[in-house]
């Protein structure tokens, strides 16, 4: 059978359009937008007064306990809509589940905007965008993964962070240029630009097409074989297309010959289902531990403490700068270093990072509320010192801990479980996040810098269980990495492993394609 040449041309337009939209939906993200706008929110004259509380002074101030409301509530929405997604996912396809959600999201940002002075409207307006946020964080890496040609899909999937982490600095950008005035406008410029996002989002969406994995798996056959043409870039009858269905179809009559999945499926030993979904949780887990998101949450108010002379909204600038910049790279390591490579590196500099800058702010950063003219030449020095820490830390999280548990998340599931396993492993991610958001103020309070050796500690386990129990992926297949669980390979063995999966199938299609042909001539003789 004729094949052209895939030019892959139309995938990576379209992974860009889908990172775009989904970018701009998902500045709604505790690491896009919204933790952006939130961090520096929580400093705004006029946001302390309408939501905060009144001293004996009678002056208004935020104290940590609302802080961690405000922040913790979007993280809460988040776990329940990671969840709920996979109910959508399966029922109304990935685009319509895409399209439901991002609906929440807009939602739950209009109640924000409008707010005037009660916390229980921001937070609970918080809650609704986080379900939508939350379901999306579930659904962009199950479509990217399922819509990606195998030797781009990592690199796609890194763009879409990328994209994210734009909108974590245009967020920070955003503060800077409003924190200076003195009405609502300040926070409620930033907070509603999101509406902008989600309308955009909304038309959008309608131009992406459907996962041909779903396709296949749903019995729309022709469908599917459409959408894998336009991802390759060939015509419909080519050969190449003909070899990509039987190789889907294969793998997804293996799949489905236990029945309709349960959650229970989820953590079964059938082809190691338990421990592909316990790696893909426990990869969120600790990349909600790595201590980046305490940096983006609460850079603006840690930072004032730190005694530095530069505005912490710069600061924060600086941050999201350096996130940006720290993703390119990780554009080109994560097809070339592969996955586990990225995270082990990424673990032993982070941790690095972490006992550096936790032990010189304890040691030499003045007591929290100390005014800056007490501060001794050591005190700033010492605030100095962990913010370039603190920047080398987001830095080294944006190369490696920051895409690559989404890209492996993405690509370790068999089509009938993968929706729920995705949504447990994001959940996950957010349950953390929650715990994170509402905790560490009031951690951060009793110990200060120390905070960071928690993180440290939380990076050394994380080498440790990367090493162990997370294989290579790079180059695989989502079939040929069901492939690799079932033979058992040893994670540290996994980057040398040779799948037979594709050439079994390519092999059983030349067969049955023989066939064909010899029933072809001995009917016409």
């Amino acid at each position: 059978m004729a094949r052209a040449i895939p030019t892959n041309r139309y995938a990576i337009q379209l992974a860009i359009f889908i990172a775009f939209e989904l970018f701009l939906i998902h500045q709604g993200f505790l690491f896009g937008y919204d933790i952006g706008v939130i961090s520096g929110c929580l400093i705004m004259p006029d946001f302390i007064r309408r939501f905060g509380e009144i001293d004996g002074n009678g002056q208004p101030f935020l104290s940590s306990s609302r802080q961690s409301i405000i922040t913790s509530l979007l993280s809460a929405g988040t776990f329940v809509g990671a969840l709920a997604q996979a109910f959508t996912s399966d029922r109304f396809g990935r685009r319509g589940s895409i399209l439901i959600w991002s609906g929440i999201f807009t939602v739950g940002v209009v109640i924000q905007t409008a707010t005037e002075f009660s916390i229980v409207q921001i937070t609970i307006g918080r809650f609704i965008a986080g379900l939508g946020v939350g379901a999306l964080s579930a659904i962009v890496p199950l479509y990217n993964g399922e819509t990606a040609p195998k030797a781009l899909r990592g690199t796609l999937l890194v763009l879409y962070q990328l994209q994210i982490i734009i909108g974590l600095f245009l967020s920070y950008v955003f503060d800077l240029a409003t924190h200076h005035l003195n009405n609502s406008a300040s926070w409620r410029i930033p907070v509603g630009l999101q509406l902008l996002w989600g309308l955009i989002m909304l038309s959008g969406i309608f131009f992406l097409p459907e996962s041909p994995r779903h396709l296949l798996g749903t019995g729309r056959r022709e469908e599917a074989r459409k959408v894998i043409a336009q991802l390759n870039g060939v015509p419909e009858d080519d050969g190449l297309v003909q070899e990509s269905m039987e190789e889907l179809e294969y793998g997804i009559r293996a799949e489905n010959e236990g029945g309709k999945a349960t959650w229970a499926e989820c953590f079964s030993t059938r082809n190691n289902l338990w421990k592909r979904t316990g790696n893909g949780m426990m990869l969120q887990f600790i990349q909600q531990l790595n201590g980046q998101n305490f940096y983006y949450y609460y850079g603006d108010t840690f930072f004032q403490s730190a005694g530095t002379e530069l505005n912490p909204y710069v600061i924060q600038v600086i941050l999201g700068a350096v996130s940006v910049v720290g993703t390119i790279p990780a554009l080109y390591l994560i097809e070339t270093w592969g996955r586990r490579r990225s995270l082990l590196t990424g673990a032993l500099l982070e941790a690095a990072c972490s006992i550096i800058a936790g032990l010189v702010g304890h040691f030499t950063l003045a007591p929290v509320g100390t005014p800056k003219s007490q501060l001794t030449p050591r005190n700033r020095a010492g605030g100095d010192t962990l913010i370039a820490f603190a920047v080398l830390h987001v830095f080294s999280f944006s190369i490696f801990w920051g895409p690559t548990p989404w890209v492996y998340l993405g690509e370790s599931f068999p089509l009938r479980v993968r929706p729920k396993s995705i949504a447990l492993g994001s959940a996950t991610n957010w349950l953390w996040n929650f715990l994170l958001s509402f905790f560490a103020p009031r951690i951060a309070a009793d110990i200060g810098p120390l905070i960071l050796l928690i993180f440290f500690g939380m990076l050394l386990f994380g080498y440790g269980y990367v090493y162990l129990f997370i294989p290579e992926t790079k180059g695989l297949s989502l079939e040929e990495v069901d492939e690799m669980y079932r033979a058992k390979i040893k994670p540290w063995n996994s980057a040398s492993w040779t799948p037979h999966l594709t050439e079994e199938a390519h092999k059983n299609a030349h067969v049955n394609e023989v066939h064909e042909v010899e029933e072809k001539r001995a009917s016409q003789e």
